[in-house]
């Protein structure tokens, strides 16, 4: 395990020193989640104009999903594990690259950035996959808010990769509870005829 975590301490080294003084405030920009609402606005359109009234049990199932991985690794991983981010690791500290003194919280394993943003691009996945043909690339939108995370100094890559895998298997959760709920509602109508 202290091989494990140090390799994740190396990497994260590595990684977080791929900075420029012009990518800092983007960096910081694109890691708010406000800054993606017209994104997910967008997302939302594109839901119910495919889906009709239908999309409000998608939106009920990617809800669910990131409610899982939120409390996941909010609620119980961060509290249980007590690892400290790399902005607030004494042994680290002088060598982490911050912006503008964001250091986010005191724990960071595993992001919940990660899980979130990972959740939410797979349920769009999982809905989109048949219609959309370009849908895989919000996997990119996850990757670069994971690296954003590394960038700014307040993950290491095993929280990511750890936060990363809650959100596929919330995401998964999610849809199965859409699927699930859809059909139990398409049956109830099928026999109310």
């Amino acid at each position: 395990m202290d091989d494990i975590l140090q390799w994740d301490k190396d990497l994260f080294l590595w990684l977080n020193g791929f900075h420029t003084p012009w990518l800092d405030p983007v960096m910081l920009l694109i890691t708010k989640t406000a800054f993606w609402i017209p994104f997910f606005l967008l997302l939302v359109y594109l839901i119910f104009k495919n889906y009709g009234k239908e999309g409000w049990l998608i939106l009920a199932g990617a809800g669910l999903a990131i409610l899982l991985a939120d409390r996941i690794t909010t609620g119980l991983m961060k509290p249980f594990f007590g690892r400290l981010r790399p902005s607030h690791d004494p042994g680290l500290q002088e060598l982490v690259h911050t912006v503008g003194g964001y250091k986010g919280g005191l724990h960071g394993f595993a992001s919940s950035h990660a899980a979130n943003t990972f959740a939410v691009a797979m349920m769009m996945w999982l809905v989109f996959k048949d219609i959309y043909g370009w849908i895989g690339f919000i996997f990119i939108w996850a990757l670069l808010m994971g690296y954003t995370r590394i960038y700014l100094g307040v993950h290491y890559p095993g929280d990511i990769i750890v936060g990363s895998l809650i959100g596929l298997m919330s995401s998964a959760l999610g849809y199965w509870f859409y699927r699930w709920f859809k059909s139990v509602r398409d049956r109830g109508i099928g026999n109310s005829n």
